[in-house]
């Protein structure tokens, strides 16, 4: 439940929303997500967060980072790191949970209620925190993928659990075929 007159702040873990559109079929319209949620309340900060491949000449993440930017999100990334695990598959690190909780926590006495795009049960902690500050607590991710991409501690923790696929005609569009994620060109 929102109300309009709330400040609202989104804090989207953007692999994470990233991944649970995936498992829905469908990709995030970002400029759409943002409308959305400029009509529920009143929407101080919208950030995302997200890892980098430094040295990568092309990054497929590079041009929606880049649009997000020029279009209302606070952006927060940072250099992930790449390394082979021990059966020689490549894999990259970039957590940022540690810069998402900050942020939360430092607009927490400025918003009425944040809305956490993750299903990343490292977050119930910081839903707790900001509850005992006043701070209402929304959590969007999906219970009906295969497998459900909301850890159960922070869906029992939330004020508020919005199922992403609920979402879907209002802030999804089709996958593309290239498979980057990307926001809308207007």
């Amino acid at each position: 439940m929102f109300y309009r007159d709330e400040r609202l702040a989104l804090f989207i873990d953007g692999a994470n929303l990233h991944a649970t559109g995936k498992a829905l079929g469908f990709d995030i319209d970002y400029k759409l997500l943002r409308q959305e949620f400029l009509r529920r309340g009143r929407l101080i900060r919208a950030y995302y967060y997200t890892a980098l491949l430094d040295g990568d000449e092309y990054s497929p993440i590079r041009p929606l980072v880049d649009w997000l930017q020029y279009n209302g999100f606070a952006m927060r990334t940072k250099p992930a790191r790449e390394f082979t695990d021990a059966q020689g598959r490549r894999k990259i690190k970039g957590n940022m949970d540690v810069e998402l909780t900050v942020d939360a926590l430092d607009l927490a006495d400025r918003i009425d209620h944040a809305v956490l795009f993750s299903g990343d049960g490292d977050f119930r902690a910081l839903a707790e925190a900001l509850q005992r500050r006043g701070v209402r607590v929304s959590v969007v991710s999906s219970i009906r993928s295969t497998p459900p991409m909301i850890a159960d501690e922070l869906r029992r923790q939330a004020d508020n659990f919005i199922e992403l696929e609920e979402l879907r005609e209002v802030i999804g569009r089709a996958p593309r075929q290239n498979g980057a994620a990307a926001a809308s060109e207007e």
